[in-house]
């Protein structure tokens, strides 16, 4: 697929958000983000990415760009999930640096400055939530899917769910993508021997909409996604060219 570079090379930053079925929160989210934008140490764009939405998550999103010159969006034909749109997201990106959060407006961008200070020295900086703001039920299930995905992965990370992260654009682009990825951004990065940082933010409870995660994509899919990440690490290749004369 060649993607002609578009208007988010004329930034540093771009935050991708994708967004399901998300129109309850999408205006709040927008002045959230207005607020943010002139505050951000990079030139920073946002990127909206509606992932098929059956609500007016789209009409709202197309409104935002419209009134805001750094706001643009994509529209995925069908709901293809979280990994997918992230995935289009990185694809359509060509500023310096890459981040995402969700619309659910449970992080701040504001603590995109955090992360932002660091992702100079490594490849990629990610959020733990600190005092999060979900059910009990919600918490032990990520204590559990965490702790098998570091038993699996050895990536060290302790809040791989968190979805405040930046990551050089050109690693994001080298990720090799699959349904699940994003449980996995930071051991992909990893594998690429990349170095990863871990920052904590803030987690605030979702103010409208649902959530689109219940036990069964919470638990058994990265279940499965982990032995998938096993065979393709031991598998994965990393080449460096020391010479060449190709212009």
């Amino acid at each position: 697929m060649n993607i002609k570079v578009n208007s988010t090379a004329n930034y540093r930053f771009t935050i991708i958000i994708p967004a399901y079925n998300e129109a309850d929160n999408i205006f709040i989210l927008e002045k959230s983000l207005q607020k943010f934008l002139p505050r951000s140490i990079l030139t920073t764009c946002v990127l909206f990415v509606d992932d098929g939405s059956k609500d007016n998550s789209l009409i709202k999103i197309q409104e935002i760009c419209i009134r805001n010159p750094a706001f643009f969006y994509l529209h995925l034909e069908k709901n293809s999930g979280l990994s997918a749109a992230l995935k289009a997201g990185i694809d359509y990106t060509f500023s310096e640096y890459v981040g995402y959060m969700d619309a659910d407006l449970q992080t701040n961008p504001d603590d995109f400055n955090l992360l932002l200070h660091d992702i100079s020295d490594y490849e990629m900086v990610t959020g733990i939530r600190a005092n999060r703001k979900d059910s009990f039920f919600k918490k032990l299930q990520s204590i559990i899917a965490n702790g098998f995905r570091r038993m699996m992965t050895h990536d060290g990370i302790s809040d791989t769910g968190c979805p405040l992260k930046i990551i050089h654009t050109d690693f994001a682009k080298r990720i090799p993508f699959f349904n699940g990825m994003h449980r996995f951004l930071a051991a992909l990065i990893l594998l690429q021997n990349g170095k990863v940082k871990q920052i904590p933010v803030r987690h605030y409870p979702r103010m409208a909409g649902t959530s689109k995660y219940n036990l069964w994509n919470r638990l058994y899919g990265p279940f499965i996604d982990c032995f998938a990440y096993r065979w393709m690490k031991k598998r994965y290749i990393n080449y460096y060219v020391s010479a060449f004369n190709v212009d």
